[in-house]
Parts: C-alpha cells; sequence; structure tokens
C-alpha cells in the first residue's frame, strides 16, 4: 500500500529535519525526493520517500554504523505512523551509505552461501535490523539448494542460512553465553 499524501508525508519529514538541524546545530544539508527513480543498486528497495544528507557533519550521522541516521529515519517514520510492513517506503541516505551497505550485505550472503554449500551447516549472521535482514532474504531467494530464516527476538533478530534439506537443530544465538 502507498503512502496516501506523499507530498504531505515529505513535508512533515522537511518539518522534522529542519528543526533537528538547526536546534542540533549540524551542518548538513538534504534533499527529499517523492517517488525517487529507481538506481540499479536500489533494486531490493522501492521507496516512496528519499532523503539524502550532504555536508560536513555526515560523518556523525554515519558513525557506529550509521545510527544516528537510522535513529532519525526511524523518527521520521513514526512521525508519519507507517505500520512496520511500511517501513521501506521512507528511506533516509548519507554519502551513498545505503547502496554501499547493501552491495556488502548482498556480498556477505554469497560468501554465506559458499560456506553452506561447502560445509552442508547452518551460517548464522550477526544481528542487524528488518531491512538488513530482508535484502539477505532476498539476495538468497533464487538460491533452490538454501533456505534463510530469520530468528531471535527484537534487537537481537538474525538470519540463518541452511541449505534446504537440513534438518539438524538451529545453531545457538549470537551474543555472549552464561557457564
Amino acid at each position: 500500500m502507498a503512502i496516501p499524501d506523499k507530498i504531505g508525508a515529505a513535508n512533515e519529514i522537511n518539518e522534522l529535519l529542519s528543526g533537528i538541524v538547526k536546534h542540533g546545530g549540524l551542518r548538513l544539508k538534504y534533499r527529499i525526493t517523492v517517488d525517487p527513480p529507481m538506481a540499479e543498486e536500489r533494486d531490493w528497495e522501492r521507496p516512496e520517500i528519499l532523503v539524502e544528507f550532504s555536508g560536513p557533519d555526515s560523518p556523525l550521522l554515519l558513525g557506529r554504523g550509521a545510527e544516528l541516521l537510522r535513529a532519525i529515519e526511524l523518527l521520521a517514520i513514526e512521525m508519519l505512523r507507517l505500520p512496520g510492513n511500511e517501513h521501506e517506503k521512507v528511506c533516509f541516505d548519507c554519502m551513498n551509505h545505503r547502496s554501499m551497505r547493501l552491495e556488502e550485505l548482498r556480498i556477505a550472503a554469497s560468501v554465506a552461501a559458499e560456506k553452506v554449500r561447502k560445509s552442508g551447516a547452518p551460517y548464522q549472521f550477526a544481528p542487524m535490523s528488518s531491512r538488513e535482514r530482508r535484502i539477505v532474504h532476498l539476495a538468497l531467494r533464487d538460491h533452490a539448494d538454501l533456505r534463510t530464516e530469520s530468528q531471535g527476538d527484537g534487537l537481537r533478530r538474525y538470519v540463518v542460512v541452511y541449505p534446504s534439506d537440513y534438518k539438524g537443530t538451529s545453531p545457538r544465538p549470537p551474543g555472549r553465553t552464561i557457564p
């Protein structure tokens, strides 16, 4: 389902961002595009609203795995009251970070697929966001000899790649083990 009033939503995002940039003292510029053209590197993401940041404070948005960029994006999504299954309709990016991360995830999925094929054992990714898990699932969707599953809860959800005929137990969740 599409965002009903994309222009209105873009204006709301603009108001939010102008306040964040101004009151945060950030040296950032941003461009909001409604129905952006689909670039090759965005073939698995089809945002209806794309926000692209640039400026001297761009590294602040991208630090710690783009934590601040993702937090501001989440604020915008919550402000628009988009249901969880429609979060991909709004996309924030900075210095082409998102397309580089997509390529990184595609390569990681390919490497995981080869490991699973060679070993016959499941491969478990580290916890990642729902969008990143989706990219891994989509990267491996056409591999008939493999299957993927998301496991874990909340911020600890991760993807496991299995041989399609795997019957063993699921691998242990990532993280610390308690003796």
